[in-house]
């Protein structure tokens, strides 16, 4: 009579089971779980008090038919992420190029850069940020040593918007410390060798630097365009929660907010959770598409 054994990779398998068991859940419970929820949401009407009436697709065309706000928000959104993008990237790899010189104490500089990051996206640096920009605040006060008149930042449907980019600029550090990874590994010797060559600083960055960062660029920009159209506390606090003034600060997460926990339409709510998902994943298969022709991974071929 034999005896079934399992075999070292059945006990492997099952080990490597076990400890992805917390993550699986988690997956299932609060992602996936939520995300089928919000998808059934969207085709109902429903407003946190009574049961969901199914509507099928009217959410969405009550969106794309009847809803100015909604263009508003995407248009606010979009202006929001072609000028904060670009800035903070090109910000984030200026500052790794100056940190990437040899400098002394460079881990108390990196860590210093890196803090906006984890402080910026907090209600106390934006409220912090709503005073320096305020009528009276620190910014205008600087401008007035010069002669010139500040405007007026936080209420003015024409400048709202250079606040809240500038916070968002201001928090380059994660971005930064991967520029700086990269650097790392970008050869010192094709530099040598250019030198030999006669080329000049400006030709290394844009023949050596640039080419071998591009997978760099290529990382940072997609996480910097998701977390972008994720952006929500600046939004709300220096646009005093209402998207105002004039709708000039309603980001489209300010809006879902608003639509499912100040007027508890959940289900359009979730309709407007959906649109955004479906907006980044086209931005992302775009850029991802576009990258075999600017993408040089260091071996001859261009990203795939």
């Amino acid at each position: 009579m034999r005896t079934s054994r399992r075999s070292p990779a059945h006990l492997q398998n099952g080990a490597a089971y076990l400890f992805l068991l917390p993550w699986l859940i988690g997956f299932f419970c609060l992602t996936l779980g939520p995300m089928i929820g919000s998808l059934y949401l969207s085709l109902t009407k429903y407003n946190l008090l009574n049961a969901p009436e199914w509507i099928g697709f009217a959410n969405y065309a009550e969106l794309f038919t009847n809803d100015d706000k909604f263009t508003q928000s995407l248009s606010v959104t979009f202006k929001y992420v072609f000028m904060s993008v670009p800035l903070r990237l090109i910000f984030a790899l200026l500052v790794a190029m100056a940190l990437n010189k040899g400098i002394r104490a460079l881990g108390v500089y990196r860590t210093v850069y890196y803090v906006p990051s984890l402080l910026g996206g907090s209600v106390a640096i934006s409220i912090v940020w709503r005073q320096l920009f305020g009528g009276d605040g620190a910014i205008n006060r600087f401008l007035g040593w010069f002669g010139v008149k500040g405007p007026y930042w936080i209420s003015h449907p024409d400048y709202i918007m250079y606040p809240i980019v500038t916070l968002a600029v201001w928090q380059f550090g994660s971005s930064m410390v991967i520029f700086l990874a990269g650097l790392k590994q970008v050869p010192s010797d094709l530099y040598e060798a250019s030198q030999v060559d006669g080329a000049g600083k400006l030709r290394q960055f844009f023949r050596i630097t640039l080419p071998l960062l591009t997978p760099v660029i290529f990382f940072n920009l997609i996480m910097t365009v998701i977390n972008s159209f994720q952006a929500f506390t600046p939004a709300y606090v220096i646009g005093d929660g209402s998207g105002g003034p004039l709708d000039a600060s309603l980001f489209y997460t300010l809006y879902l907010y608003l639509e499912g926990f100040a007027y508890f339409n959940m289900g359009y709510a979730s309709a407007l959770a959906w649109i955004i998902l479906a907006i980044i994943a086209l931005l992302t298969g775009i850029i991802f598409a576009t990258s075999r022709y600017w993408v040089f991974y260091g071996d001859g071929k261009e990203g795939r």
